[in-house]
């Protein structure tokens, strides 16, 4: 049977994988500390302790589901990451539901159990979904041009939810005092998981698994879990991505979680996290168009490097100047964090060539689980920067439950926003810099010899 071609509705279903995620993970990783503390009245440290642990924990659930779909094949498809979406969609649209059930009304003992299984249970929920999404790309196509183009549709995809749906969420949980409505959480909570569903729906209709496992039988696959892990532990470039996308997930994990309190308690202006999200949409939009022509001439590695360093001089600088006005520090700050969006345009692109890499070497794909072993990297550091994020209020002095700051809170909140993404564009660099080695050179290369071994 003939295979269909590559092409846009690849594309916008891949895009719809991230936008369907990013509902439930965008919402949750900015929104639910501010849920816990505000609304439940749960303490910083609580919750950073929680977001620290929660990810070591679903970091092992990670290297479990890699190895799922590396095994077994589920349903008369044939495809081997599809299935998994498909199931995984509905557990993560009821973990937001869960996650903001208002249950302020129970005793405070209750309260804390209730948080700590809800996050656990979206934690699960978002690794059993993630790693079949995350390893769909690799099946997808293994030409080098159309994983650029999957790794910018993910990453649009991505910020046309943090950027559009997540930019309005303040207008439904602050009243025009600034004050927390806590029935505007589930309101919101429950419009995002049906358009959770419906994206992943898209997903699975509009794309096509390419690549198939030769060594299949019975729907069982061929594999030996301790061959993929020294595979993994050989693969440089893998290595360099783990440390590269740790601090990446500090700025968004970390310090995002921190922006709707910043505009709030230090500018007294809820609703300038909105006017944040144009501003980064505009530079969104400037980097996906210009993309293309900018990896072709310098090339993706080269772009991260720069923009990285650019980022870390800037940002360094903007910490060291408090600016008053609202709308100047919007403009300085997205243009300092310029790096990070050139880093979420192309990563996945990266990751897929380090996946590649693999093949290379040992001479087969362990693409499930090498996947999962990446994503592990990232849930540490997710949970390190939450938690980051989370002992840093207490650490300032954030009181739990009020309905606002003290002055110098404030402005504690306003020195971590502009200061941790320092520590996370110098761990970009060292990892895409100093240990991720495929240059174009060497990329190229490898998939001379790639495309020579599988004719």
């Amino acid at each position: 049977m003939k295979q269909k071609k590559f092409g846009v509705k690849d594309q916008v279903g891949y895009a719809l994988g991230d936008i369907g995620g990013s509902f439930v993970n965008l919402y949750i990783g900015s929104f639910f500390l501010v849920f816990a503390t505000y609304v439940l009245g749960v303490s910083a440290f609580f919750m950073g302790t929680l977001f620290l642990v929660a990810r070591f924990v679903d970091a092992f659930t990670d290297i479990i589901m890699g190895q799922i779909p590396d095994r077994w094949k589920i349903g008369k498809s044939g495809d081997k990451f599809l299935p998994y979406i498909s199931i995984a969609k509905w557990f993560l649209a009821a973990s937001v539901l869960l996650s903001f059930a208002d249950v302020s009304s129970f005793n405070s003992t209750i309260v804390h159990i209730w948080v700590v299984a809800v996050y656990l249970f979206y934690g699960v929920a978002y690794t059993a979904d993630s790693i079949p999404y995350g390893s769909l790309a690799a099946v997808i196509t293994q030409d080098p041009i159309e994983r650029t183009k999957l790794s910018r549709a993910r990453a649009i995809g991505g910020m046309i939810v943090g950027i559009g749906a997540i930019s309005l969420v303040p207008m439904f949980i602050y009243d025009d005092a600034g004050n927390v409505i806590p029935q505007g959480f589930m309101n919101v909570a429950i419009v995002f998981s049906i358009l959770c569903l419906l994206a992943y729906t898209g997903l699975v209709k509009m794309t096509t698994e390419r690549v198939r496992d030769e060594d299949t039988k019975n729907n069982q696959i061929d594999y030996q879990f301790k061959d993929a892990l020294k595979a993994a532990f050989k693969n440089r470039p893998l290595i360099g991505m783990m440390v590269a996308s740790i601090g990446s997930l500090i700025i968004i994990n970390g310090v995002y979680q921190l922006a709707p309190m910043v505009f709030a308690e230090f500018y007294n202006q809820p609703d300038a996290f909105s006017i944040n999200a144009i501003a980064q949409m505009v530079i969104t939009i400037f980097v996906f168009i210009s993309l293309p022509k900018l990896v072709k001439r310098f090339e993706k590695r080269n772009l991260v490097i720069a923009t990285s360093t650019f980022s870390l001089i800037a940002t360094a600088i903007l910490t060291l100047v408090t600016i008053s006005n609202v709308y100047v520090f919007i403009v300085l700050y997205n243009i300092a964090t310029f790096g990070l969006m050139m880093f979420v345009m192309v990563v996945w692109a990266l990751v897929t060539d380090s996946l590649d890499y693999t093949e290379l070497k040992e001479g087969r794909r362990y693409d499930g689980t090498l996947f999962a072993i990446y994503s592990f990297s990232r849930k540490v550091g997710m949970g390190v920067s939450s938690a980051i994020g989370s002992y840093a209020l207490g650490w300032v002095g954030f009181v739990s439950g009020a309905d606002s700051q003290s002055e110098q809170v404030a402005t504690n909140m306003y020195r971590l926003y502009t200061g941790i993404p320092v520590i996370a564009f110098m761990l970009i660099i060292i990892g895409v810099g100093a240990i991720y080695h495929l240059n174009r050179k060497r990329t190229d290369n490898m998939y001379a010899e790639l495309e020579a071994k599988r004719v």
